[in-house]
């Protein structure tokens, strides 16, 4: 599966369900066309197979696991929150990584040239405190 095909496939997944209505001429088309139903049900699904999934380096070494997927407010790129480090929440830091630098290899996530040491370098991921806007009043 191609990249495209998985962020494709976890945006689809953070969208309300929205009910089949009959098309009308000039209106928008909400959601996946027939077509793309097929490829859409290849991807990957973030609740399913992504969330909770152990993130390895090209070394076979475990750097840490997928605790998060965030949509960027433009859509145009996707975000892994990879936990790295700690243990029960203690000394806990949690880096965002694009998700086009995640492959998928042999049945695992992996971030080739990446280690625990690097990762824990990396500025800590914060989520931006609760407002009120929400990114779909962003279009």
């Amino acid at each position: 599966m191609n990249r495209s095909s998985a962020i494709m496939a976890i945006g689809v997944l953070l969208l309300p369900p929205i009910a089949a209505t009959a098309q009308v001429a000039g209106s928008t088309l909400i959601g996946v066309a027939a077509t793309e139903v097929r490829e859409v049900t290849f991807g990957w699904s973030a609740k399913r197979q992504v969330l909770g999934r152990a993130v390895y380096n090209d070394k076979n070494e475990r750097i840490g696991k997928v605790d998060d997927i965030i949509i960027a407010p433009d859509r145009a790129v996707s975000y892994a929150i990879i936990g790295a480090g700690g243990f029960l929440g203690v000394d806990r830091h949690d880096v965002a990584i694009p998700v086009f630098q995640i492959k998928l290899q042999d049945g695992k996530f992996v971030l080739p040239g990446a280690s625990k040491e690097a990762l824990r370098a990396m500025p800590n991921f914060e989520y931006a405190p609760p407002s009120n806007t929400t990114p779909s009043s962003k279009q």
